[in-house]
C-alpha cells in the first residue's frame, strides 16, 4: 500500500491503530488525509532519511502557502501542501510488508516526531470536510431483518407515530459519493406528515367491546362455579339410601379422598368432598380399614361413615396369630355362611391344589397339611368369596412370608432337618409363650430340650401345648404327667423325644421370629407368674419354686 491517499490507510488495521489514536488526540501528523509532514520534520519522519524526501518533489515551504492557486496560512508554521509531483514522487516508495504481530506493539518509527497542523474546521478550501475515522464515516451496522426507514429530518421531533422521518445526505457526503451516499434517502421520498392517519372504524369498536363484555361474562360464570366448589356446600344425598345394596371394596393404603372416589363411582354418595368432610367430622375417632363394605346406593356421607367404621359391616375375615387350623375352617363357614365342616372337608380333600410348598408335605403322621399354612392376617370377602379361595389366599401369605425369611437357609443353620421343622418350633412359641417379650427365652428353652445332652428333661419338650392340640382343647390343667405319658400320638411332646409331627397351629411373624433368632441362655424351664412376669430356670429344683410362686398367684385370682 502506497503513502498516503486518504482512503488507503484503515484505523481498523492493526499497524495503524497506535498512528490513527495519535491523530485523534492531534499528536500525530495526519498522514491518513495525504498531507506530508513539515520540512523539518521530514528529516527524522522519512524512512529512508532527508536526502530522500528532498529526492521525491518535498521543496521546503514557505509560511505563506498556496493551494489552487490561492494562498492560505496553516497557522502553525512552515507546512508543505501536497501537490500531484509529490504525490508521484511519494508513492514510487512502496509501503513496506507489514509485519506479523507479536504480543508486543513494534516500535514506532515516527514516535517523537511533531505534529501536523490541524485540518481548518470545514475542510480546505473546495474540498468537502473530510469524516474518515470518525464515528460518523462508520455508521452502526444493521440489525437483522427489515431495515427501518431513517426519520424524516424536516418531521416534528414529537410527531405521530405514523409519521416516520427519513435520512438524507449531507451536501458533502453528496458530493463525495462517500460510504454514506449509497444509504442515503432523497428529501422528500419518505412519508410525508401530511399524510391522514388511519381511522379507526365504529365496527372495529364495537367488535372490542363485545370481547371485553364476554370475557367479563364467562370469567364470572367460571369464578362463582370455582368458588361454589371451593367454599361452597358439597353435594351429598339424604338418608341411610336406597333398598338397592352394592359391595365396594377400599384398597390398602387408601386415603379419605381415594375411598371418597370410591364410593362415588359405585353410586353410594353424591360427591367426594362431602365423605371427606363427613369423615374428617367423626367424633368417634375410628379410622376406616381397608377391606369389603356393603353398602346401599345414595346414602348420605355420613351415614356412609357410620357404618365404615363399624368393624361388624367390614366383610373381612380375622385370622389371629395362633389359631389351630380348625378353628380357622370353622370361622370361615360361619362367615360363608356355610354348613359347620365344610371348609374342613374341602382343606383335607384340596390341601394338594392350595398351592403348599412342596416342604410341607414330607411327614405322613401330620394331622392338616394346612396347619401352619393359614397365615394370620385380614382377608376380604367378596361376594364371589368360597372356601378354595380364602384358603388359597391364605396360603399364599404364609408361602411369602416364609420365602421373606428365608426358613429353608435358617433351619439349616439352626440344625433342623427341614423348613417345616423351623415352622413347627414358631407354632410351639406361639403356643407357649402367653407374652411377645418372651417369645425368644421361650425360643431358647425350645432348642436346649431338643438338644442330645439335655439332662434336666432328656430330650422331652413336656409341652402340655401338644396335649391340647391332640384333645382339641386350651386349658392349663391337662392332668397328671404320668397320665399324659400314656397317649399314643406323634404330637404328644411328654411321650416322644424331639418335635412333634408338625405345626400345632399358624404361627404369626413375631414367633417366626424368635424361632429364627433365640437369645442366648441356659433356660430348660418357665412358667407365667403373671402378664408381666414370666420365670425361667436352669434346673428342676429352680423350676418347683417358680411353680409354687405361680400357683399362689392363681389362688389370688379365684378369690
Amino acid at each position: 500500500m502506497p503513502y498516503g491517499g486518504p482512503q488507503q490507510q484503515y484505523p481498523q488495521e492493526p499497524q495503524y491503530q497506535q498512528q490513527y489514536a495519535q491523530h485523534q488526540q492531534g499528536t500525530y501528523p495526519d498522514q491518513m488525509q495525504g498531507y506530508p509532514a513539515p520540512q523539518q520534520d521530514q528529516q527524522q519522519m522519512h524512512p529512508h532519511g532527508p536526502q530522500h524526501a528532498h529526492a521525491h518533489g518535498h521543496p521546503q515551504q514557505q509560511q505563506q502557502q498556496t493551494y489552487g492557486g490561492q494562498p492560505w496560512d496553516t497557522g502553525q508554521g512552515q507546512y508543505a501542501m501536497a501537490d500531484p509531483q509529490a504525490q508521484q514522487a511519494t508513492q514510487a516508495y512502496p509501503e513496506p510488508e507489514p509485519q506479523a504481530h507479536d504480543a508486543y506493539p513494534a516500535a514506532d518509527p515516527y514516535a517523537g516526531a511533531e505534529p501536523y497542523a490541524q485540518q481548518p474546521a470545514g475542510g480546505y478550501p473546495g474540498e468537502a470536510p473530510d469524516t474518515y475515522g470518525t464515528e460518523e464515516s462508520y455508521p452502526p451496522p444493521e440489525p437483522p431483518g427489515r431495515r427501518r426507514p431513517a426519520p424524516d429530518p424536516e418531521a416534528e421531533p414529537e410527531g405521530d407515530e405514523d409519521d416516520e422521518d427519513e435520512d438524507t445526505a449531507s451536501g458533502a457526503d453528496a458530493g463525495r459519493g462517500g460510504r454514506r451516499g449509497g444509504r442515503s434517502k432523497g428529501k422528500g421520498k419518505g412519508k410525508g406528515k401530511g399524510k391522514d392517519k388511519p381511522k379507526r372504524s365504529g365496527a372495529a369498536c364495537l367488535v372490542a367491546s363485545l370481547v371485553i363484555v364476554g370475557l367479563i361474562g364467562g370469567g364470572g360464570y367460571y369464578g362463582y362455579n370455582y368458588l361454589k366448589a371451593r367454599f361452597g356446600a358439597a353435594e351429598d344425598y339424604t338418608g341411610e339410601g336406597t333398598s338397592e345394596s352394592v359391595e365396594v371394596q377400599i384398597p390398602n393404603g387408601a386415603g379419605l379422598m381415594a375411598m371418597g372416589r370410591i364410593l362415588k363411582e359405585h353410586g353410594v354418595v353424591a360427591s367426594t368432598e362431602a365423605f371427606v368432610a363427613a369423615a374428617t367430622a367423626n367424633t368417634k375417632g375410628t379410622s376406616i380399614q381397608p377391606g369389603v363394605y356393603t353398602l346401599k346406593k345414595k346414602m348420605s356421607a355420613a351415614a356412609a361413615v357410620k357404618v365404615m367404621i363399624d368393624p361388624a359391616k367390614l366383610n373381612v375375615l380375622t385370622i389371629p396369630e395362633g389359631k389351630r387350623a380348625v378353628e380357622i375352617y370353622k370361622a370361615i363357614d360361619e362367615r360363608l355362611h356355610l354348613k359347620e365342616g365344610t371348609t374342613k372337608e374341602i382343606a383335607l380333600k384340596e390341601a394338594k391344589n392350595l398351592g403348599l410348598p412342596e416342604w410341607a408335605n414330607n411327614n405322613k403322621d401330620i394331622k392338616d397339611p394346612l396347619e401352619g399354612f393359614l397365615y394370620p392376617a385380614r382377608y376380604d370377602i367378596s361376594k364371589d368369596a368360597t372356601p378354595q379361595t380364602l384358603l388359597k389366599q391364605m396360603v399364599a401369605q404364609s408361602n411369602e412370608a416364609y420365602a421373606k425369611a428365608d426358613v429353608k437357609a435358617q433351619a439349616t443353620k439352626l440344625g433342623l432337618a427341614n423348613p417345616l421343622q423351623l415352622v413347627t418350633v414358631a407354632s410351639l412359641v406361639q403356643a407357649e409363650g402367653k407374652y411377645q417379650h418372651d417369645f425368644d427365652k421361650i425360643s431358647r428353652v425350645v432348642y436346649n430340650r431338643l438338644k442330645p445332652n439335655n439332662t434336666e428333661t432328656n430330650g422331652l419338650l413336656d409341652f402340655d401345648s401338644t396335649v391340647n392340640y391332640i384333645k382339641g382343647q386350651s386349658t392349663l390343667d391337662v392332668g397328671a404327667v404320668n397320665d399324659l405319658r400314656k397317649i399314643d400320638d406323634p404330637y404328644n411332646t411328654y411321650r416322644i423325644k424331639g418335635l412333634p409331627a408338625g405345626p400345632i397351629g399358624n404361627p404369626g411373624p413375631e414367633a417366626l421370629k424368635s424361632a429364627i433368632n433365640p437369645v442366648s441362655g441356659p433356660w430348660y424351664y418357665f412358667v407365667s407368674v403373671n402378664e408381666n412376669e414370666t420365670l425361667f430356670a436352669v434346673t428342676n429344683d429352680e423350676h418347683n419354686r417358680n411353680r409354687q410362686r405361680y400357683e399362689e398367684e392363681r389362688k389370688k385370682t379365684r378369690q
